[in-house]
């Protein structure tokens, strides 16, 4: 009996050891270069489940690329930087505001490519318009095609886009594809989109693979979220939209009659050389294929357009957050009007002090979110954050059901405007490798403002006396939520 109590005795002075252990190194190691935010989330999973919190953390607890990763990235934005540094790419636009241009400088200093003239671009606001306005496109094709997206499905939405794509190789065009591993596994239709892949002669590969027996291994919610398609180095599409059915396939969107509503820009115009190096340096990151040497990136032409554009990649491969601050810096920027397109808008500190800030300094400020949400902790988050928003002042517009608003862009007043594949969540900022178009003229804003009229037409707004009488278990749900939102 004496032993038995010794025993036990000893195992609770170990575990209580141990305990103490985890959390002192956890106050140690978690918040060293970590936002405070995430810092807290995790020092309360690991301290209120600790074997679980410490599971995760050691899981998902890194939002850094593998050192080897980093390295080809930071090899990439050097050659870019440099090679580019004295080039003319177009003719600017004149007269442009002093905040404009110290942005486009915060923007080079983080790894894009110079701002360029002489660009057209137009909005494609049709799902299927846009899948087939890219299919036109690859028809034309003479020397090759780079195709990037998050989810890319052969499906009868996308068919057109495909045959596109055989013919092309048929011809002889070289056929490169990027497709992020972790989004398109297990999901209806990847086996025989690879067999199609492989069948039409494409060079293919998975993007941030989780395949830990292959030697390929990351935190595995790292995901490459970009979206682009470019046309021998002559056009170039990128926006929010992936290459699958309006579904996405998937049984519960199809029993719930979800259809996602996106956005996509056709472009043409020296900045088609930007969208080509970043499908060039994500090739090179899965491959070790540097295809510089075969394609000339910076040979480019002028568009039929005047536009000044700038293409800001982001993601856990650069040393900052590059979608986050550029965000930033255009929300202080604001003289006017504010117009925010987000189906994923879980904002950190920084961006909804910004948010917050202009509407105190008059700035009139409207942001649309769908009224349904598709990922339940990420709509949740969300919706924790309405109160704080209406009662600054800010327009809230919910998109009808059963859609999906997935459009993500930003317009600044009358002549500046952002479309991309960014959300503006704390995942698209530390986690996603991201896109991001730039855009100064105000024919291109104009188009902007026509979506948005559109999607206000299909919306409904939200008041703070409607948003008063939600449910306590409402808001519970929403500040749990809110929570989660900080794991990274």
């Amino acid at each position: 009996m004496i032993s038995i109590t010794i025993d036990a005795t000893w195992w609770v002075l170990v575990v209580f050891v141990v305990d103490l252990a985890i959390r002192i190194a956890a106050i140690i190691v978690v918040p060293r270069n970590r936002r405070p935010t995430a810092a807290m989330a995790w020092l309360l999973a690991i301290y209120f489940i600790p074997i679980i919190g410490v599971f995760l953390f050691l899981l998902i607890g890194n939002p850094r690329l593998p050192r080897k990763r980093r390295r080809k990235q930071e090899r990439i934005n050097e050659y870019i930087h440099d090679t580019s540094e004295s080039l003319d790419f177009g003719t600017l636009r004149p007269h442009a505001p002093e905040w404009f241009t110290s942005l486009v400088t915060l923007n080079r200093n983080l790894g894009a490519m110079p701002l360029a003239g002489d660009n057209a671009a137009h909005l494609i606001s049709r799902y299927q318009d846009s899948l087939d306005a890219m299919a036109d496109a690859i028809r034309s094709a003479e020397r090759y095609v780079h195709v990037e997206f998050y989810i890319f499905q052969s499906d009868a939405a996308t068919d057109n886009l495909f045959r596109a794509l055989e013919e092309a190789t048929a011809r002889g065009v070289t056929v490169r594809v990027l497709l992020d591993h972790w989004a398109n596994r297990g999901k209806p239709f990847y086996r025989r989109t690879l067999k199609r892949l492989d069948a039409m002669g494409a060079h293919w590969h998975l993007m941030l693979p989780v395949q830990p027996f292959k030697g390929k291994y990351q935190r595995p919610d790292l995901r490459n979220h970009r979206k682009l398609l470019v046309v021998d180095g002559r056009v170039a599409f990128t926006g929010s939209q992936n290459v699958t059915d309006s579904t996405y396939n998937l049984k519960k969107n199809i029993r719930r009659g979800l259809h996602w509503v996106d956005l996509m820009a056709r472009i043409e115009g020296p900045v088609v050389a930007s969208v080509n190096a970043v499908f060039l340096s994500d090739w090179y990151s899965e491959t070790d294929e540097v295809l510089t040497d075969e394609i000339d990136l910076f040979n480019v032409t002028s568009g039929p357009g005047d536009l000044d554009c700038q293409i800001i990649p982001s993601g856990p491969g650069f040393e900052f957050e590059n979608n986050l601050k550029l965000f930033a810096a255009l929300l202080y920027a604001a003289q006017r009007r504010i117009i925010v397109v987000s189906p994923y808008f879980v904002p950190d500190e920084a961006l909804l002090l910004a948010v917050t800030t202009a509407c105190q300094r008059g700035i009139h400020v409207e942001l649309f979110v769908s009224e349904e949400g598709d990922q339940a902790i990420v709509y949740h988050a969300q919706r924790s954050y309405y109160e704080a928003l209406l009662r600054a002042g800010v327009k809230i517009w919910m998109y009808e059901k059963p859609y999906i608003l997935h459009t993500k862009s930003l317009t600044i007043d009358d002549e500046v405007a952002i479309i991309g594949s960014s959300n503006m969540d704390m995942r698209s900022f530390g986690l996603n490798m991201e896109i991001s178009m730039l855009v100064r003229g105000e024919e291109f804003v104009r188009e902007m403002h026509d979506v948005e009229d559109q999607y206000r037409s299909l919306s409904r707004r939200l008041t703070l006396e409607e948003w008063e009488k939600q449910p306590l278990r409402s808001t519970v749900l929403d500040n749990l939520a809110r929570l989660t939102s900080a794991l990274q």
